[in-house]
């Protein structure tokens, strides 16, 4: 029998979906030094302000009011970065749903690591070669 991902509704999908992308992250050599060795993020206040974020674009929530590409400009990042944070994203959309909301979202993940890279290439346009 044949099981069929549900495609992503609710905050609890949201909230699924972030837990589990950043579970990969934190097991991924290259994006794991970056996020809790150099950002030594906070986790706790972290989450909360992703899941916001992910609901406002996915489920047209409008809690997110931040502004996200500022906090990326000091990181020790480049294009790998990028397309790692991005396979990441997209295995784990693929692993745990499947619809228009979760093609959806892929999409808006590639937008954003594309227009990241390409603001922090043209600020530092030796930073990513």
């Amino acid at each position: 029998m044949t099981h069929s991902a549900p495609d992503i509704h609710s905050e609890a999908d949201i909230k699924l979906l972030v837990d589990t992308f950043y579970s990969k992250v934190h097991q991924d050599q290259l994006l794991d030094p970056v996020f809790n060795g150099f950002a030594r993020v906070d986790w706790t206040r972290h989450l909360p302000i992703m899941y916001d974020f992910w609901s406002s674009i996915l489920l047209g929530t409008s809690r997110y009011h931040g502004r996200p590409f500022p906090k990326h400009m000091p990181l020790p990042i480049d294009a790998t970065h990028f397309q790692r944070w991005l396979e990441l994203f997209e295995a784990t959309i693929d692993e745990l749903f499947a619809g228009p909301k979760a093609e959806e979202a892929k999409v808006r993940a590639l937008n954003i690591a594309t227009m990241f890279e390409y603001r922090l290439r043209k600020r530092n346009p030796l930073s990513l070669l």
